[in-house]
């Protein structure tokens, strides 16, 4: 097995969480994760060793996301699942409070927006968040945390 090969089976799964993160969208994940590790391969010579390579990849994902939107390529997709109950997580699954909750998070200011969208959507856990942020876990929970708060201030 080639050392590129190890990285794409050590970090596949998590870059797509990412994607999926971003994208909310399984299908735009997955194309957005392979061009992900065709650049990555084609740029692992450039690749210093100043942060994770874990980072990296996310950085390139992200970019190659932008780019695409940017392009025109692949529409946001909202949830479409209907569901019901009070918590914020349970009211995403309705289209109605999905929507509001998709506008106020467009609206956010970063980092909220982002470790948000990461926690909710992509599933990471605080400890990659903060990483991908070169912070501490802690730092990423609490992030999450007033996101939480100033979105649900938002919808009342």
């Amino acid at each position: 097995m080639t050392e590129f090969e190890a990285v794409y089976r050590r970090y596949f799964r998590d870059v797509y969480r990412y994607c999926l993160a971003l994208t909310r969208d399984e299908q735009t994940a997955e194309e957005v994760t392979q061009e992900t590790f065709f650049k990555a391969l084609g740029a692992i010579d450039k690749f210093d060793g100043k942060c994770k390579i874990y980072v990296w990849l996310c950085q390139i994902a992200k970019h190659t996301y932008f780019t695409m939107r940017s392009k025109g390529k692949r529409q946001e997709i909202l949830p479409e699942e209907p569901g019901n109950g009070e918590n914020l997580e349970e009211k995403l699954l309705t289209k109605e409070s999905a929507f509001e909750i998709h506008r106020i998070l467009h609206r956010l200011e970063e980092p909220y927006k982002e470790v948000f969208s990461l926690r909710t959507f992509g599933e990471l856990p605080f400890r990659q968040i903060g990483e991908l942020f070169g912070k501490t876990e802690s730092w990423a929970r609490v992030t999450y945390h007033r996101a939480r708060l100033k979105i649900k201030e938002e919808l009342r």
